[in-house]
């Protein structure tokens, strides 16, 4: 090669590399491994695509693996092979059981302050940061997508019926009266339920002002033990077969499987998550009224808060450190009021921070949509009382089959509804004692 020609190669290669200095460098790919299917992944991917928008230097990639179970599942079997990804959510019962696997998550509070981003747990929701903060009140994961157990209603069927379409029921006896009404009118079934553990007895537990367990629901020790077999338990889930056989209330299956009686008009009245606001008012062909979740009127203190549902977003130990970096600076996207008020409004999540439900109030939402605070009305905006803060019970998932389980078995007509929770709490403990034994060991604890 001449002269002429080498220098002629070496200008080329410099241009080359002139042009992609100048060219800005790929966003760095960060994975977000969660369990919002249907309606709730739009608004999920309406806030990715802002933060992704918002800066250059980081992708969030939001991939579903299945509901909360799935992805709980999927994430730790994914740790022990190192595939896992920076971000996972994980449904509120699965607290405890991340907790146990400390050395393969980075706490919240301490990825924020590593990286430098803001981060004021004091901003949040008391309730809702509670739930995911330890004994030192320090926030273990990040608060996202909060819920609570609401009342939905077909308007449409209510007036048919003769009754008040923009009155619906508040207690147990009104919503057994609505259901016999609704049941003469030629409604196939009153009400239905999604969520049967977490409607029908643990938040039914917390506004009756009941615990699930001892030691303040686990959140005093993993020695805790299971106490739902109480006597007002036991009335409820007998109320809960004698309205069956009435045709007042038609169980439907666990998860949201009772979505579907709701929204095919088979159920008048739907018992449900909040968050599940949007699927029923974007797809029902009928007036959607909302109420809050119905209580005995005869328990003394009655209605109390109940115990949120939903999520958090965990981080995940073994990723390369520029991927932390992302993360954080997409919390701290996350935190921002429009943000969170945004989400709030487009799903039924509660706004997890004070200032999400200020702006939403102060443009008007709520009065643009009656009932819309009924989630924040009845957890309110005050620290939840000792033993109230949710749950915290090893391997929770698990035991909440057993619990609905055992509530099937009831309904069928196999066990007395007595006989259906004692066996439940056997069962459950049994769980709870091994995971208990599990923890100490791996913890090294004597």
């Amino acid at each position: 090669m001449g002269l002429r020609a080498t220098w002629t190669r070496i200008a080329a290669l410099l241009l080359a590399a002139v042009a992609l200095a100048g060219r800005p460098a790929a966003a760095l790919d960060i994975q977000f491994w969660h369990g919002m299917p249907g309606e709730l992944a739009y608004p999920l991917e309406d806030i990715v695509n802002g933060f992704n928008a918002s800066q250059p230097d980081y992708k969030i990639v939001p991939v579903f693996k299945g509901l909360y179970t799935q992805t709980m599942i999927a994430a730790l079997f994914a740790t022990r092979i190192g595939e896992h990804p920076p971000i996972v959510q994980i449904a509120e019962v699965g607290t405890a059981t991340m907790m146990a696997t400390r050395e393969s998550i980075v706490p919240v509070h301490e990825l924020m302050k590593q990286e430098r981003a803001p981060f004021d747990p004091g901003t949040y929701i008391p309730t809702v940061a509670a739930y995911y903060t330890d004994a030192d009140g320090k926030m273990l994961s990040f608060p996202f997508n909060s819920s609570v157990p609401i009342l939905y209603y077909n308007k449409d069927k209510f007036q048919a019926s003769g009754l008040d379409p923009e009155k619906p029921p508040t207690t147990w006896p009104e919503l057994e009266a609505a259901g016999r009404k609704l049941r003469a009118s030629g409604q196939t079934c009153g009400f239905t339920t999604d969520w049967p553990s977490w409607i029908n007895v643990e938040s039914f537990s917390a506004i009756h002002n009941l615990p699930v367990a001892t030691r303040g629901n686990g959140f005093d020790g993993f020695d805790a033990e299971l106490a739902i077999d109480n006597p007002l338990m036991v009335r409820h889930l007998e109320a809960l077969v004698g309205w069956q056989k009435a045709g007042i209330y038609v169980y439907a299956g666990r998860a949201t499987r009772a979505e579907t009686k709701f929204l095919g008009r088979d159920c008048a009245i739907f018992l449900g998550s909040s968050a599940s606001r949007a699927e029923m008012f974007n797809n029902a062909s009928f007036r959607v009224g909302v109420g809050a979740l119905p209580y005995w009127p005869d328990v003394r203190g009655a209605p109390r808060p109940p115990i949120l549902g939903g999520g958090s977003l965990w981080v995940l130990r073994g990723r390369p450190d520029q991927e932390y970096a992302g993360v954080a600076k997409f919390f701290a996207y996350l935190s921002r009021p429009a943000v969170q008020a945004r989400w709030h409004q487009t799903t039924g999540y509660l706004p997890v921070s004070r200032a999400a439900y200020e702006l939403g109030r102060k443009d008007g939402f709520y009065k643009r949509n009656p009932g819309a605070d009924i989630p924040i009305r009845q957890i309110g905006f005050d620290p939840p009382a000792p033993g109230r803060k949710g749950l915290r019970l090893g391997s929770y998932v698990v035991i909440r089959d057993i619990i609905e389980d055992e509530m099937e078995k009831a309904l069928a007509g196999d066990k007395t509804p007595a006989a259906a929770l004692g066996s439940a709490v056997t069962r459950g403990n049994a769980v709870l004692r091994e995971f208990q034994a599990g923890t100490i060991s791996a913890s090294g604890a004597r």
